[in-house]
């Protein structure tokens, strides 16, 4: 949800995104910022982006939620789960990075997974970088090259 204004974080994102598509299809999108107000309440806002992220996504997609009460895995582990979902899912693989307040009911209920990078609360920028670098990672060790280092 939103753009990257720090554009050296924009710049470090795009250099591993770009890097994706040689490996597999790969799409960043990023869904503009909801309209909001000093009125607008934290549920609200969850709400507004809940739509937008629903509108989204396709009913057979498998949904990932980027959030701090998922699951962690270690990059070895996300690699192999990257490979599965790749080559059981007929649709698309969708990883979601919420707003600053998280996700709404109804974005939870959707989600098929949910996933975290850390315990900790990070900047959607920060987390969309750190994302974007550790798919690119996953490629990596998937394909056997020396990216990586246990």
């Amino acid at each position: 949800m939103g753009r990257t204004r720090d554009a050296a974080i924009a710049q470090a994102t795009e250099r591993y995104a770009a890097r994706i598509p040689h490996y597999m299809p790969f799409e960043l999108r990023c869904l503009p910022d909801v309209k909001t107000s000093r009125a607008t309440t934290e549920a609200r806002q969850k709400e507004d982006e809940g739509k937008a992220f629903l509108a989204a996504v396709s009913p057979g997609d498998f949904v990932v939620l980027l959030d701090e009460r998922g699951r962690q895995l270690g990059s070895r582990d996300f690699a192999g789960l990257v490979q599965r979902k790749s080559t059981e899912l007929q649709r698309n693989l969708v990883f979601i990075i919420g707003g600053p307040y998280g996700f709404s009911p109804e974005v939870y209920d959707r989600a098929d997974m949910l996933l975290s990078l850390s315990a900790m609360t990070f900047p959607h920028e920060l987390v969309r970088l750190f994302f974007v670098e550790q798919l690119y990672r996953a490629m990596t060790i998937m394909r056997g090259e020396p990216y990586h280092h246990d």
